[in-house]
């Protein structure tokens, strides 16, 4: 029962038909469809999208001889056994396009048909007639045609067809029959009522996940629950509560704990990550399990499991959701051990194996074995963790490395989670090569961290961000930016001093329409690594308890604040699809544009790179668009610091100092000309 559960079922390859029984069953559907635009590795997985998005379909559709062809997409809801059509157009060079919306977080279906049309091809032909005779006879052939529609119609519909017939056989004017034959009430009449019994279909029902809007766009903060304390005491679920003011005042939406459970005792780290701990210091969050409980636990420190439940409640109150990290791995003395030996691999003494990557090794970590012959059994106790958390009222799941786990297990935890509660969330943080990222996200994940933190110059960023948002990745690929986390002091940081955490702020909230950051570490511009060379925090909180002063007057706060309003303030800002570059004559600036479909919020940024040096260019815009007439004059309103600038023409000169601002983030205002002969701007 559980191999038949996880294994999925192939389609076989039909066999050879002779020809003959092609001509029977086949050789009348003359239509060919192909190239169908998105599918992600011949259907093999879905795309992805949110509530209330649309999903655009090309595919190229073409059929042998002169006649007309008529192309429609279908889709359906995952369950729902009718399917909805809308029809496609045709964009020249037999491509076609159509789209739909999907209203609900689930799963989709979606396909193509086409087939070739009698009545489309008769209809184009009668209107290049010009002989009397022609017409005349032309339209009893229409009005054979229109009779047939009438037969597989009912109701008034096929009143009216059979009306229409026998107007086009009648005796009546040409030209009044011809208008008839000619109006779009016969032709919408006939596409309802099309003959499609010859009709092709596209072999594969393509799918497509459908989340809630938070998967697509969120702001997201990274906080150590037991660094929530004041004068060294470990922090508790209740002071958390206590920090939910700050964060909300800071304006993110999601708060992200590290692992909660209890720390194992055995082989557990120092300061610093020491090879061995002293009485009172606290080891690694990461170090899961002891005798108080592993997965399924909480640290007695942090409080009860009622506490937690508090946490979640009040954080959502304050329009925040509590995302939990889930490492799949254990401490030495997690309860896992003792009762599944069998779970873990064992060295030739018979110890158990710890995590390892020669020369470093990491002896309070045990990894699980995913090639015990129990895995059904392991599987199993991992997804209950999942169910658990999310029993307690977790939505979102920040996941530990899972390009070391098996991809089936992803897919069939995911899956199962998601039919469930289509809400959920999983964000893969997985640092890996890009091919192993994208099967991740392919496989189900609904976020994913990137390579933005080591992505700096205008190049590496535009390359970047253009593979993400402009090609078939966007389809399955959601990233999430992170400038630093407690594992990613990036050198960037380390060297640039305050303006270089504004910089990388300012670009994580305005490139992504997801980005998260790790605090207070982050707003306290945190950047002493552990030694030269090194991206590790120096007195990490990976190993310790930190206390931090958040009203610092030096704190980015009030940046923080500024940017997180304006991002919630402008619609622009909530999509990844619509980043669009635009040109600056200065490789230390870059300027790039996210625009609402209907241009109603126009942002565009410009960040300078460089956090050293006064950098100056001149920015160009694409005018016609950005629906911006050349020859007016256009209001260029800098969020950040409130002033305005009255921009002429597609070029226009910017200049930024990293000592006071290193970016501005314009709303782009149109000019105005109204009835009272004044000017204004929107």
């Amino acid at each position: 029962m559980r191999e038949t559960k996880m294994t999925r079922t192939l389609t076989s390859i039909p066999s050879e038909k002779p020809a003959a029984s092609v001509a029977a069953t086949d050789g009348k559907r003359r239509a060919v469809i192909s190239g169908v635009a998105p599918e992600i590795e011949a259907g093999r997985f879905p795309i992805k999208r949110t509530a209330g998005e649309r999903v655009v379909v090309e595919a190229d559709a073409f059929a042998d001889g002169h006649d007309k062809l008529a192309c429609v997409l279908k889709h359906r809801r995952s369950g729902d056994s009718e399917w909805i059509e809308m029809p496609m157009q045709d964009l020249g060079n037999d491509r076609w396009r159509g789209e739909f919306t999907v209203e609900e977080p689930g799963r989709y279906a979606y396909t193509v048909a086409a087939w070739t049309d009698a009545f489309l091809s008769w209809r184009n032909d009668l209107e290049r007639r010009t002989d009397e005779d022609d017409i005349a006879l032309a339209l009893l052939a229409g009005a054979d045609l229109v009779a047939a529609a009438a037969a597989r119609a009912d109701g008034k519909p096929a009143s009216r067809l059979r009306a229409i017939a026998e107007t086009l056989k009648g005796a009546g004017p040409t030209a009044e029959r011809r208008a008839t034959a000619l109006a779009e009430e016969l032709r919408a009449l006939m596409a309802r009522y099309a003959d499609r019994q010859f009709a092709a279909l596209y072999p594969r029902e393509l799918e497509v996940v459908v989340d809630i809007a938070r998967a697509r766009y969120s702001s997201w903060y990274e906080m150590f629950p037991r660094s929530c304390s004041v004068a060294g005491r470990h922090g508790s679920f209740r002071d958390c509560e206590a920090r939910l003011a700050y964060i909300a005042e800071l304006g993110f939406d999601v708060l992200y704990l590290p692992p909660i459970h209890p720390v194992g005792r055995v082989k557990r780290k120092g300061k610093n990550n020491a090879l061995s701990a002293g009485p009172r210091e606290h080891g690694s969050p990461w170090a899961i399990g002891a005798k108080e409980g592993g997965h399924k636990s909480v640290h007695p420190e942090l409080g009860s499991i009622e506490d937690f439940r508090s946490l979640v409640a009040r954080a959502r109150e304050r329009g925040i959701e509590i995302a939990l990290d889930i490492a799949f791995q254990c401490a030495p003395d997690h309860p896992y051990v003792g009762e599944h030996p069998e779970w873990f691999r064992h060295r030739p003494d018979g110890s158990v194996q710890y995590a390892e990557n020669p020369p470093k090794k990491y002896e309070d970590i045990y990894p699980f074995n995913f090639e015990t012959e129990d895995w059904p059994a392991l599987w199993d106790e991992l997804k209950s963790i999942f169910e658990f958390w999310h029993g307690e009222g977790v939505r979102i799941f920040r996941v530990d490395n899972p390009h070391t786990k098996p991809f089936a297990m992803w897919e069939w935890i995911i899956a199962d989670l998601k039919r469930k509660d289509p809400g959920v969330i999983f964000l893969a943080e997985a640092f890996t090569r890009p091919k192993v990222m994208y099967r991740l996200a392919k496989l189900g994940f609904t976020q994913s961290y990137t390579y933005f933190s080591w992505r700096n110059t205008k190049r590496e960023l535009t390359e970047y961000f253009t593979e993400l948002t402009q090609t078939e990745v966007r389809e399955f690929f959601r990233p999430n930016l992170w400038p630093n986390t407690p594992d990613i002091l990036t050198e960037y940081l380390q060297f640039g001093g305050r303006p270089a955490f504004m910089t990388r702020f300012a670009l994580a909230a305005t490139l992504g329409a997801s980005y998260g950051i790790y605090g207070p570490a982050f707003e306290l511009c945190e950047n002493r690594p552990r030694e030269p060379g090194s991206e590790e925090y120096l007195d990490s909180e990976k190993y310790e308890i930190r206390q931090w002063d958040l009203a610092r007057p030096d704190s980015l706060k009030d940046f923080i604040v500024r940017v997180n309003r304006i991002r919630r303030e402008n619609p622009a800002l909530h999509h990844d699809w619509n980043l669009r570059f635009h040109s600056v004559d200065n490789d230390e600036l870059i300027c790039y544009g996210k625009a609402t479909r209907d241009l109603d919020n126009i942002i565009v940024v410009v960040v300078n790179l460089d956090c050293y040096h006064v950098q100056s260019g001149w920015v160009e815009l694409p005018l016609q668009d950005l629906g911006l007439d050349p020859e007016h004059p256009y209001q260029m309103h800098d969020l950040l610091s409130d002033a305005r600038y009255l921009w002429h023409g597609a070029r226009n000169f910017v200049q930024l100092d990293p000592g006071r601002s290193p970016a501005h983030i314009f709303r782009l205002r149109r000019r105005v000309h109204n009835e009272r002969d004044f000017d204004y701007f929107l």
